[in-house]
């Protein structure tokens, strides 16, 4: 799931088409990812995992890298 999320930020949300990044780079403080990307972001999460995010889980601690969202992302499965 992380790749299919690594590659919908490269293609569809980062304005940088040389762009690389790791599982631990900052999307939000680095500005991979703005606040029109977290929602482009979240919408393509919830279709693909088959998850509800509430807005109120929408938060930097959930979102800030590729790692946080995969913890992120096994809360929901349990």
């Amino acid at each position: 799931m992380i790749q299919r999320i690594k590659a919908y930020i490269l293609s569809d949300i980062a304005s940088d088409a040389d762009l690389s990044i790791s599982n631990d780079d900052d999307l939000l403080g680095s500005g991979i990812v703005d606040s029109m990307g977290i929602m482009k972001l979240v919408a393509f999460i919830e279709d693909e995992a088959d998850v509800k995010i509430p807005p109120g889980e929408i938060v930097i601690e959930n979102f800030i890298n590729l790692n946080a969202i995969e913890q992120y992302l096994k809360t929901k499965q349990d």
